[in-house]
């Protein structure tokens, strides 16, 4: 399995999350990938990051794929527990 490393924008929202959905669902059309994703720099994450980070996981499961988030800010991670996405996803 291939290993896609990417990095989240500082505001993880409308228009970072549209460019993110396109580029992780075109990649994982070609083949399985593990997504490393990078959350270092994000000190916000609205309702339309988590439909598309939520869409990417089921996209995972159906192409025997999966996903990794890591380096979550508090308040990012807050928003994960808040909705408890952090029970679905894997957080390091």
């Amino acid at each position: 399995m291939k290993t896609e490393s990417i990095k989240i924008e500082t505001h993880f929202s409308v228009e970072a999350a549209a460019a993110f959905r396109d580029l992780t669902y075109g990649l994982i059309e070609h083949e399985a990938i593990l997504f490393d994703i990078d959350f270092g720099q994000c000190v916000f994450l609205d309702s339309t990051g988590l439909g598309v980070l939520v869409g990417l996981y089921k996209k995972c499961a159906e192409n025997h794929s999966d996903m990794i988030l890591r380096n979550l800010n508090p308040d990012v991670k807050k928003v994960f527990q808040m909705t408890r996405l952090d029970q679905i996803f894997t957080i390091r």
